[in-house]
């Protein structure tokens, strides 16, 4: 069996970045599960799909491979053989991700993946679910948030930096909606873990975050 350490918490919080460094620094394979999501999503966008018509998206779940590779050290996301880790990061495919993540044929199909990584390695996952429903005996759970204006300034930071129009009031519509959807869903809903530790990262630094959750991972 592998160590596992499950990382939790609303869109925006962090998590990716935190759960990156925080494996890089114990020796653990860390393990995107958003960004699983974000394939999938990018499928169902390549065909054109509404989001909102399930039927079509659970079709669509029957003909795509999403698999996971690593390249330095850092995640690969693979669809149908297509490295589309470089697609990931837009809304689009964000709220893509968000309205079909819910579905239970979506979840299902990358349920065993993420579970059979966790038997078999040392690994770090982040997501909505993962302490309370991906990996429910996760040696580590922890609950990183953040408020919705802080998550949402840092996510106009990121995009200005990369050169993309935005507006932050337009950004902090966009958290609030999602957080809505992802605590109201009716399959695993994003909560805190009843055993998990609450890392609010309103007003820490990166570095902070990371070694307050470093200190809780003892192999």
């Amino acid at each position: 069996m592998g160590y596992n350490v499950a990382i939790d918490g609303p869109a925006g919080a962090g998590k990716s970045t935190i759960a990156k460094q925080v494996a890089k620094e114990n020796g653990y394979i860390y393990v995107d599960t958003g960004a699983m999501y974000r394939g999938l999503a990018i499928h169902f966008l390549n065909l054109g799909i509404d989001p909102k018509d399930t039927e079509k998206i659970i079709e669509a779940c029957k003909d795509v491979e999403v698999t996971i590779g690593y390249e330095s050290g850092i995640q690969q996301i693979y669809v149908n053989g297509e490295n589309v880790t470089a697609k990931l990061r837009t809304e689009e495919v964000g709220n893509m991700a968000s309205m079909t993540s819910a579905i239970p044929e979506v979840r299902g199909k990358l349920l065993e993946l993420q579970r059979t990584l966790a038997r078999e390695k040392n690994v770090i996952m982040d997501g909505r679910d993962i302490g309370t429903h991906v990996l429910p005996d996760a040696d580590v759970k922890i609950y990183l948030t953040a408020s919705v204006e802080i998550r949402a300034k840092r996510r106009y930071k990121e995009l200005v930096e990369k050169g993309v129009q935005c507006d932050l009031k337009e950004i902090e519509k966009d958290i609030e909606e999602r957080d809505y959807r992802d605590m109201t869903r009716k399959i695993a809903p994003l909560k805190k873990a009843e055993d998990a530790i609450l890392v609010d990262s309103s007003d820490m630094t990166l570095k902070e975050v990371v070694n307050t959750i470093s200190r809780y991972c003892h192999r």
